[in-house]
């Protein structure tokens, strides 16, 4: 870095109001104040340079670039969690009251009269399990991983980076999630507390590990896809759901180093944000094995599909309908490579109005240490989540033919996905290769 402080010193003389401004991180979708990534030529990595007060970040970045020592400076930019706005946030049928022994209901398969995205898609409908046209068919799916003797993809490791998850109890203010069994975590880290306790405190990250992975036939509250997987909580993103890229990058290399062999992405940076520093560590996850999931963003929140689902080897992900339509949030772009349940409104000409949000236990709002099962968690973040428990149950199921992690499992989840998936009627550039379809996915080769 020494090299670079003389590209500095014009910059010294900057005294206009960095853009970022304050203290901490800035609004969705900018950068970090007063911090630009920068990767000589030949270093194994970038490092954060802190700008004096008064310097302009894209300034800076921009003339560090011009010296041919810099391999690239990009402002630290700012990525947000990807779930749309839903309306309210209890469903009004619903009080949100979690299952217990003593309440839960004696029907088997309670759970899938909340959970559409899970029913089959197609059939006829039973007392205890009705079908719906935007579901995926994990039913079926969990058949196959019974069979092949890994039930939910027991003993996958997921790595869910996001705003952490509520996996264990903590002092008198954290409390694990009733939905998640004591023994299904291996040890993550909170790269913004800067601890090894990375303990949600949005409710975002525990949703989505939720779909990922809660635990079933237990009585509390409903199921995740992978129910069977571990997860691995690595803490990005803060109690706003905001995350800079230097800070994500970490979090992916610490999940591959130990070991992740899917990682859950459900945030996104701005339009066109160059994330260099991201990028390399989502090539270091595919070199080591690890299958990367991303949330394509959200309609309102991005103008466009946006890193990191649009890094080297991602697998892109949209969202959909209880009907089995596209969300009216879910951004078209070639870099979509499926869809998948994400809830909430149906874009225009759709003919289903069903318009369920995707239900799992978590935090209720404003409060870190009490569980419900809200009714406002609608986007990419969710459809993300469904995918990557489709990635784990694939890993663990009888539908590879490579065994060993490797890149060339990875290529074959990615494109086992894309060819069971279940074409909409859709763009390609809107559905990728279609709807998700758990069943045809993991079913055994013959």
């Amino acid at each position: 870095m020494r090299r670079i402080l003389p590209t500095l010193l014009p910059l010294l003389v900057l005294a206009l109001p960095s853009a970022a401004g304050g203290a901490g991180l800035s609004q969705a979708h900018g950068f970090a104040p007063r911090q630009v990534l920068v990767k000589l030529a030949g270093a194994r990595g970038a490092d954060v340079l802190t700008l004096p007060r008064g310097a302009r970040v894209p300034a800076a970045a921009r003339e560090l670039r011009r010296n041919p020592h810099v391999e690239y400076a990009e402002p630290n930019y700012v990525a947000t969690a990807s779930a749309a706005p839903a309306g309210g946030p209890w469903d009004p049928d619903d009080p949100g009251i979690l299952g217990s022994s003593a309440e839960a209901s004696p029907l088997l398969g309670d759970w899938a009269f909340k959970q559409w995205n899970f029913l089959p898609y197609e059939g006829a409908a039973t007392e205890t399990l009705p079908t719906s046209p935007g579901g995926v068919d994990a039913v079926d799916a969990w058949r196959n991983l019974i069979d092949a003797g890994r039930p939910g993809a027991e003993g996958v490791v997921v790595a869910v980076l996001d705003t952490g998850i509520a996996y264990r109890d903590k002092g008198t203010r954290f409390r694990r999630s009733p939905d998640f069994g004591p023994h299904q975590f291996v040890p993550g880290y909170d790269f913004v507390g800067h601890d090894r306790y990375p303990l949600d405190e949005n409710g975002h990250g525990t949703h989505v590990a939720g779909t990922i992975a809660e635990k079933t036939d237990n009585r509390i509250g409903l199921t995740g896809l992978a129910y069977g997987a571990r997860l691995m909580p690595v803490r990005v993103l803060d109690r706003e759901g905001r995350g800079d890229a230097f800070t994500i990058a970490k979090g992916i290399r610490f999940a591959v180093t130990h070991h992740a062999e899917v990682i859950n992405m459900s945030f996104n940076f701005g339009c066109r944000k160059r994330v260099p520093v991201v990028d390399e560590a989502l090539r270091y996850a595919y070199l080591r094995g690890a299958v990367t999931v991303a949330s394509a963003g959200n309609l309102g929140s991005e103008s466009c599909v946006s890193p990191p689902a649009t890094g080297p080897r991602v697998i892109a992900v949209g969202g959909t309908t209880e009907g089995g339509c596209l969300g009216s949030y879910s951004l078209a772009g070639r870099a979509i490579d499926v869809v998948a349940p994400g809830g909430g409104i149906p874009k225009a000409g759709c003919p289903s109005v069903s318009a369920r949000p995707i239900y799992q236990v978590t935090l209720r709002p404003e409060s870190v240490g009490e569980f419900a099962i809200p009714s406002n968690y609608v986007g990419t973040s969710m459809a993300a989540a469904h995918v990557s428990g489709l990635a784990a149950l694939v890993i663990a199921s009888r539908a590879l033919k490579h065994a060993v992690p490797g890149k060339a499992r990875v290529d074959e989840v990615a494109r086992r996905l894309r060819e069971t998936a279940r074409p909409l009627g859709l763009s390609p550039l809107q559905q990728g290769a279609g709807l998700i379809d758990a069943a045809r996915a993991t079913a055994p080769r013959p």
